[in-house]
């Protein structure tokens, strides 16, 4: 059995998540930007779709990107230095956001529901939740958004509308948090995708080792400057 939360800002021990389904800790509670801030910072993220409540999860092992592990794919590397393309940070979160709640190959339902929107939408508003956004011929092409705690990032969802805008976004962030000190981007759950890309799993005790260290750093807040723009 899992705990269900009430108004308090506690949650139980990560010990006690499920193996089956693996991390699930816990249920109910609210989404204010208080509690979530506390989940992230006790190594737990929300995840759930509209029919459910809301649920919290901290999986073991955890899918995490070493910014200086970055690897960028040959052919990915050619449109970086070859394709015209604008990247900026925290200049439109909540269209990101809408592009990764909008349903994908024919789904009818996304996990991004209205009150997750308003959610991290009042986050980025607070400085803690931020965008990276590709725009190819002056349109929003894709994007990711995610939080970040100290040193500590927190990926949450990313989207395309055309080939590749998610990668280059992504690369430009990851890039962008190895400069400012960042030692650690969560990506939660493991996605062919992210190994490509350098990410690998660790044990969820050495993930809240380097945690409870990296969110004790100086905190970055937003909204954050940032533009590169590439004339292919």
């Amino acid at each position: 059995m899992i705990s269900w939360l009430d108004h308090r800002l506690q949650f139980p021990a990560l010990s006690k998540a499920l193996q089956e389904p693996n991390g699930l800790l816990a249920a109910g509670g609210d989404l204010s930007p208080r509690r979530v801030l506390a989940a992230y910072a006790s190594g737990i993220f929300p995840w759930f779709m509209p029919d459910e409540p809301i649920l919290w999860w901290s999986p073991n092992p955890r899918m995490v990107l070493f910014p200086d592990e970055l690897h960028i794919p040959k052919s990915l590397d050619k449109v970086l230095r070859n394709r015209s393309y604008e990247v900026r940070f925290d200049t439109v979160f909540n269209e990101v956001m809408q592009g990764c709640a909008a349903p994908r190959d024919g789904e009818a339902a996304t996990w991004i529901s209205a009150e997750i929107c308003a959610s991290y939408g009042a986050l980025h508003r607070a400085g803690w939740a931020h965008s990276a956004e590709c725009w190819i011929d002056g349109e929003l092409a894709g994007g990711l958004y995610g939080i970040a705690i100290g040193k500590m990032f927190y990926g949450e969802s990313m989207f395309t509308r055309k080939p590749d805008a998610s990668k280059i976004a992504f690369v430009h962030l990851v890039r962008y948090l190895q400069q400012q000190g960042f030692g650690l981007i969560d990506c939660q759950m493991r996605t062919d995708h992210l190994a490509r890309f350098g990410a690998r799993e660790i044990l969820r005790d050495e993930f809240m080792e380097r945690l409870k260290r990296l969110i004790q750093a100086p905190h970055l807040a937003g909204p954050w400057s940032y533009q590169h723009r590439v004339d292919g």
